[in-house]
């Protein structure tokens, strides 16, 4: 049966594309700390992987051999409760900075933010500022045109894939990556994940943009969680702005009837997400401060005093707080116990890196016999011993056994790791039958001590086991 068509019915799309955004570049004292912080960061992140340490790379995530080297320390997977304690740290720095400035993280240090200020300065340097891009973007396609744009493309997809290279070259030894590169010798592994994240930093920081931190990242949804009026955010100030209109510098605005505010749309012009501040916080707001360094230029243009737009609170702006009452709201309950947290896990971070065996040990019974009967009558239980030289120094350790007496080691055991060396060690452990019959039957509880020979000589860790006599 066919359904009659309704000229009444409309169709609405939900779908509304977005318009591009062609940020118009700033300068000022946020810009500067912002630009430095890009320089700061990328310093590190490109530059790590190449430093030498102890004639190997400082800087190596060795996935296949499960060992991270950060400079003089060797990790483990079983020091994988560090990895826990620096999330901890990150968690808490961030619930700090967001809970006294808003976001810092956003507007200065993400990488999306970061990619993203470099991928438009190459973007200004092919197709020039604001106003000459829009033209460029409406222009017919001319040799003009097609070179600045092939030009812009070349250089995004050059900074991707370095960025793709310089980051597989944390897991892989990069300068033997480097060489693989040259000789089109990659394997499949770094071959996908230098185009995966090459790709992923083109496709963020060149097209997606704005759109990333409005849609795709989760921290813009819950950061009003950590927000309350005495957050710093980036505040205009409507009672001393408004009414706002365009009026010659030579007017006096209160003859006028207006405020400071002179309606020339430059703080919008250089959002990056595109937003108006004027019309209050926004979860599109990455904090980055553009807007408080364009309109300081106005201001200073038109010869009022500055702070328009500027770092704020809720309390800030509607008791007109100084600058000391701000300083001291900012010592509330919630920051302290930040802050207090944060501390603690830093310290307990550093005194247990502090405090670290140089050598580890981890006992794994042998799953295939629990006790058996061998010459003499004597009891004999097998172990697996992994041995984990966490320097970067020639270890000799032995072992030992105690806790029930008359258990020794079947061999004299004394082994010799390599710096950075993990070993596995068959061990046997042997009960005298008499000795079997004065403990009984059953389990009974024992413990392998490490000691660390040579002129260093000193007990390392204790693991705790079980040793099993049969009926």
């Amino acid at each position: 049966m066919s359904i009659p068509e309704d000229s009444s019915v409309q169709v609405i799309s939900l779908y509304r594309a977005e318009d591009k955004i062609h940020a118009r570049a700033v300068h000022g004292w946020f810009a500067a700390w912002r630009w430095g912080l890009v320089w700061f960061t990328q310093l590190l992140f490109y530059g790590l992987p190449w430093l030498e340490w102890n004639a190997r790379q400082a800087m190596l995530f060795d996935l296949g051999a499960r060992r991270f080297y950060i400079f003089g320390l060797v990790l483990y997977p079983q020091d994988f409760i560090y990895l826990t304690a620096l999330l901890m740290i990150s968690a808490y720095a961030l619930f700090l900075f967001t809970a006294v400035a808003g976001r810092l993280w956003c507007g200065y240090a993400c990488p999306q933010t970061v990619y993203t200020e470099i991928f438009m300065w190459v973007e200004k340097l092919f197709e020039g500022d604001r106003q000459a891009r829009i033209k460029l973007d409406k222009a017919p396609w001319s040799f003009n045109k097609l070179w600045r744009k092939a030009g812009k493309q070349t250089a995004w997809i050059a900074t991707g894939l370095w960025t793709g290279f310089t980051f597989v070259g944390y897991f892989t030894p990069i300068r033997q990556l480097a060489g693989e590169v040259l000789a089109f010798g990659l394997g499949p592994w770094e071959a996908f994940w230098i185009l995966f994240y090459g790709f992923a930093t083109y496709g963020n920081a060149g097209y997606m943009r704005e759109q990333v931190c409005k849609y795709m990242c989760p921290y813009a949804r819950f950061q009003s969680a950590m927000f309350d009026k005495d957050t710093l955010i980036i505040s205009y100030d409507a009672e001393r702005g408004e009414p706002r209109g365009s009026r010659s510098k030579k007017a006096d605005p209160k003859a006028l009837g207006l405020g400071s505010c002179i309606d020339c749309t430059l703080c919008v012009q250089v959002c990056p997400t595109g937003i108006d501040i004027r019309q209050g916080l926004q979860y599109e707001c990455i904090g980055c401060a553009a807007c408080i360094d364009v309109c300081n230029d106005v201001m200073d243009k038109m010869s009022y005093p500055r702070g328009l737009i500027r770092y704020d609170t809720e309390n800030g702006l509607s008791q007109h707080l100084s600058r000391l009452q701000l300083v001291r709201r900012m010592f509330r309950p919630r920051v302290l116990i930040y802050g207090s947290i944060l501390l603690l896990v830093c310290v307990a971070m550093a005194v247990s890196l502090a405090m670290r065996e140089p050598v580890r040990m981890d006992v794994v019974r042998d799953r295939a016999s629990l006790a058996r009967l061998v010459e003499d009558g004597m009891v004999e239980n097998l172990y697996r011993v992994q041995l984990m030289n966490a320097t970067e120094q020639e270890q000799r350790v032995s072992l030992s056994v105690q806790g029930l007496p008359g258990l020794r080691l079947r061999d004299a055991t004394v082994v010799t790791l390599a710096p950075a060396e993990a070993k596995w060690v068959t061990l046997a452990l042997r009960l005298a039958p008499e000795a079997a019959q004065a403990a009984g039957s059953g389990v009974h509880k024992i413990e392998f001590l490490l000691t660390r020979e040579g002129p260093e000589a000193q007990a390392g860790p204790h693991e705790k086991s079980s040793f099993v006599v049969p009926r």
